[in-house]
Formats: structure tokens, C-alpha cells, sequence
């Protein structure tokens, strides 16, 4: 590097090309410099370290494109809006509709979260709870955990009964009926009944339930979050809607 060069820029040009480097690279980039040079420079542009490959990648927060769930994978290497793998189980279980088993946070997070899942455990970051014969775990705070908990058993039930199999292996007369009694449903009561059906499948939901019933994932997000959160007050109209109440006219009494 030649020391007209600004490093910051000379990094930025870097990660543009490459998307994601390792400090090896950064250090050459920079003319061999020291890592800690190299580190503060990366703190100047705002950074994000991998939560795959023992954190040894590095991107900037402005290239990642995440996902819903905050993630996002370049090239096999794993990065999360929330840092590193312990940051992000934490991020994610208060968040989660029935909490993850270490299979379900494997599957979504792409690397193995047994002992990060241990450690936040024992710190009391999250809890750990044995439902159906299965380790799971739930928020922290006591009324997320009791809905958590409930939805879990609803969809242990469910999968028990057989109404847990995915939507794309329903019977073409299944899928009918539920569309069916989707249609017969008023605006508020198909953004629940999505929103319900959504949290029963937990990761993906959203956009296969969004799919069956032809809806904008967020509306079925949104059905869902209102659920969890006990956000439904029973009403369809807003406040002061409908008809006004007429008032019996009395007759005037004769004296």
C-alpha cells in the first residue's frame, strides 16, 4: 500500500471486490501491517465477523444481505445482524414462535449450537425446558416462555394427529378445504388463521402459508405476531364504527 493510500478506502475497494476476507488478507492489503492495524480499521467501516469457521471472516454490516431471520451466507461462510453464534441464539429464541431444539437451530443456523445453547443456559440467557420427551429451548422471561411453551404443544399435537406434514405434501382435497374455509373468513379473521397456521410450521411459515393463500409474507408475519403477542381484541371494526344506537322516543305522558 502506498502511503498516500487511505486504508479505510483501500479495504472498502477490498471488500467490494471479494465481498468477505480473512485478516490475513486485510494485513496484506494494508502492506503487511500489524492485525491490530488492520482491526481498527475494520471497527472504522463498522464490521461483522463469520459465526461459521471459528469467526475467521470478515465482511462489512453494509454488504450483508440478510434474511428475515438476520442471516446471511456468502459462500458457504455464515454471518448473523447479531454477531456471534451465542448472540444470535439469543436473538432468535425470545423471537421464535415455539423455541428451537438444538436439531431445529442446527438446521437454521447451518453449524452445530449444542454447547452454545449449554452455555446460554447456564448463564440464564434463555431456558431450557423437556417438553414431549424433547429438550427445548425458550425465552428467558416467564409470559413469552408460557406461549412458547403452549404453541409447542399445540404443534406436537398437530404433527401427532398428522396435521404437521408440509403444505406441499397435502392432498389436493386437504389444500381445497382449507382454502375454502380460508375464503368464508373476513379480512382480520384469514391474517390470524394465516398467521396461526404460519407459527405451526415456525421457520418458513411465513412464505409457505403466504403461498397457499396467495398473501404478501409480511401480512402473514403480521397475523402471527399478533398472535404471539396477544394483540387480538375480538373486534372486526375499529373503534366507533358501524351504525349508531338510535334512541326509543318515549311517548309524553298525559296528565
Amino acid at each position: 500500500m502506498k502511503r498516500s493510500d487511505n486504508p479505510a478506502q483501500v479495504i472498502r475497494n477490498l471488500f467490494d471486490e471479494k465481498k468477505i476476507l480473512t485478516i490475513n488478507e486485510l494485513c496484506f492489503a494494508l502492506g503487511q501491517c500489524a492485525r491490530m492495524t488492520a482491526f481498527r480499521v475494520l471497527q472504522e467501516l463498522g464490521y461483522l465477523s463469520s459465526y461459521s469457521h471459528r469467526g475467521s471472516y470478515y465482511t462489512l454490516v453494509e454488504l450483508a444481505d440478510f434474511d428475515e431471520q438476520g442471516l446471511w451466507v456468502w459462500r458457504g461462510i455464515r454471518f448473523s445482524r447479531f454477531g456471534t453464534l451465542g448472540k444470535t441464539i439469543a436473538a432468535l429464541i425470545p423471537e421464535s414462535a415455539a423455541g428451537f431444539t438444538v436439531a431445529e437451530l442446527d438446521g437454521l443456523l447451518g453449524v452445530e449450537t449444542k454447547h452454545a445453547c449449554r452455555r446460554l443456559s447456564a448463564d440464564g440467557v434463555v431456558t431450557r425446558m423437556k417438553i414431549s420427551g424433547c429438550y427445548v429451548y425458550l425465552c428467558s422471561d416467564s409470559s413469552t416462555r408460557r406461549r412458547q411453551i403452549l404453541m409447542r404443544e399445540d404443534r406436537n399435537a398437530a404433527v401427532e394427529v398428522g396435521l404437521g406434514v408440509d403444505v406441499e405434501l397435502l392432498p389436493d382435497e386437504a389444500k381445497a378445504a382449507i382454502i375454502l374455509f380460508y375464503s368464508l373468513l373476513n379480512e382480520k379473521q384469514r391474517r390470524l388463521y394465516a398467521g396461526l397456521e404460519a407459527a405451526k410450521f415456525g421457520y418458513g411459515g411465513d412464505r409457505k402459508i403466504a403461498d397457499l393463500f396467495g398473501l404478501d409474507p409480511h401480512t402473514v408475519a403480521k397475523g402471527r405476531q399478533e398472535l404471539l403477542g396477544g394483540c387480538v381484541d375480538g373486534s372486526i371494526r375499529a373503534p366507533g364504527g358501524g351504525n349508531r344506537p338510535v334512541e326509543k322516543k318515549r311517548r309524553p305522558s298525559s296528565m
